[in-house]
């Protein structure tokens, strides 16, 4: 679980970077739009790995704090 939201994560902060850079939106380039059904999925799969990977940095304090 953990490798796929953060092959999710890094989509998303890729296809932001086009976005910022180059205003190209890859995502909705392949699948048909921003609006279309398959993009609106990827991005809110990107969003949820993304609501996901914050236990990554939960879990770093965690350990963090263990070891003191």
């Amino acid at each position: 679980m953990d490798t796929i939201a953060l092959i999710l994560v890094i989509v998303g902060a890729l296809n932001w970077g086009l976005i910022g850079l180059f205003n190209f939106d890859l995502v909705a380039t392949i699948f048909g739009g921003q609006t279309a059904l398959l993009s609106r999925i990827v991005y809110s799969l990107v969003g949820l790995a993304g609501l996901y990977s914050i236990t990554f940095l939960m879990g770093n304090k965690l350990t963090a704090r263990r070891e003191k």
